[in-house]
């Protein structure tokens, strides 16, 4: 298991973390956050607020 994991993220601004040792999978960016698995996840919890897809949130703005 790595030590360190990456925090990526896809077109609809979801969130995930990855291994740190792997490419993102595809569909996939890093956001440039790394660390251990417990610090990947405190920041997803800190930075992940509104948990709709992307789509949906335009999609509810514009009603």
């Amino acid at each position: 298991m790595p030590n360190e994991f990456a925090v990526v993220i896809n077109e609809e601004e979801q969130y995930s973390i990855w291994p740190g040792d792997r490419p993102c999978p595809a569909g996939w960016r890093a956001t440039g956050f790394t660390g251990t698995r417990e610090e990947c996840v405190a920041h997803v919890d800190e930075v992940w607020t509104d948990m709709r897809p992307r789509s949906l949130r335009g999609a509810m703005a514009e009603e």
